[in-house]
């Protein structure tokens, strides 16, 4: 090609097409009002001579970028990671692209300055993606004209929220051990200051007093398969756990090792569940009962709801709920006998 040359522009396409321009960018903002046949030599076109829309040109004749922030933390974490991801994915099947803003902590004044920079790149709305409690706080200060949605927050967030049903979550998984048979149930907590900790263990905590079964003490992790080993040590020593439910996946993989070198059997002894159901869950030994979380629906919901703002058709204290689905496997089982 002729380094010399100048791209291709709309014209370009119209005539290659043998369409108007008007027709060319009916086509290019996906107007429905457009023969199949001319939208197919209007796209074929546009590969033959490997046309690039003009996106500032666009988004000062429309006032819109088609872009789309999102305030991330904790990205090396399963949960957070795959909530930006069905972010990305939602947004890039709507037609919007999407600039991240990855954050080391949540407070106020580095959520404020993500959102400035991502304003100051055009975007039209925010997604933040908001795990721990502090970002609650950081998000209800936040002063912006752009519309905000929250990912993964709680209720008493002051923007909208979508999130995944953690607590409904956590019940179902207590539930599934104590209709085996299991007199009680013990827990392996998130650390301290998530909002995920929080409800998983309140919907465990549920379960329990609803079924009228002791509460034990909970021991606390920091989402890591080493923290989950390390309760498994503890829980192993104690011949009367004979159930164990795990805040996430891989503190669940933790407990199964320290289970398999104590010598009790799973779930001969000891039923294990865990929550995200990451995709090696089925791959564990045993393979992992576990609560599946829909981050493909909960970045499809998130960017409808975020849309929504931006058309004015929102609601502000709007909290909508992905629910979590059980995905049963073998490392659970009727209560062993004494």
């Amino acid at each position: 090609m002729d380094p010399d040359a100048r791209p291709p522009v709309m014209a370009d396409v119209a005539r290659v097409a043998g369409v108007s321009h008007q027709t060319v960018s009916r086509v290019l903002n996906g107007a429905s009002h457009v023969r199949e046949e001319t939208r197919d030599r209007v796209l074929a076109a546009i590969r033959q001579l490997d046309y690039r829309p003009n996106s500032a040109a666009r988004a000062l004749v429309t006032r819109r970028s088609q872009t789309l922030g999102v305030v991330s933390f904790g990205s090396v974490l399963y949960g957070p990671a795959s909530m930006l991801d069905g972010i990305e994915q939602a947004a890039r099947s709507a037609g919007y692209f999407v600039s991240v803003a990855s954050l080391r902590s949540l407070d106020s004044r580095s959520v404020q300055e993500a959102v400035d920079r991502l304003r100051d790149q055009g975007v039209e709305g925010i997604a933040v993606i908001a795990p721990q409690t502090s970002a609650v706080s950081a998000i209800g200060k936040l002063s912006t004209v752009v519309p905000v949605v929250a990912v993964g927050s709680g209720s008493e967030s002051r923007v909208p929220v979508v999130a995944i049903d953690n607590e409904s979550g956590a019940l179902a998984a207590t539930r599934h051990l104590l209709d085996l048979g299991h007199t009680t149930v013990h827990h392996v907590a998130g650390p301290p200051g998530w909002l995920e900790t929080t409800a998983r263990q309140n919907g465990w905590r549920k379960a329990l007093k609803a079924a009228g079964a002791p509460v034990p003490p909970v021991r606390s992790g920091d989402w890591s398969a080493r923290s989950g080993y390390e309760a498994g040590l503890g829980l192993a020593a104690d011949p009367a756990v004979t159930a164990v439910f795990c805040a996430n996946d891989h503190m669940a993989l933790g407990l199964l090792r320290a289970l398999h070198e104590s010598g009790r059997a799973i779930p001969g002894d000891i039923s294990v569940v865990g929550f995200d159901d990451i995709s090696e869950a089925a791959y564990f030994s045993p393979p992992l009962t576990t609560v599946r979380q829909d981050f493909g629906e909960l970045g499809r919901r998130a960017l409808e709801l975020l849309v929504e703002e931006l058309n004015g058709a929102g609601h502000s204290r709007h909290h909508i709920l992905v629910p979590p689905e059980m995905v049963l496997r073998r490392s659970t089982g009727p209560v062993p006998s004494r």
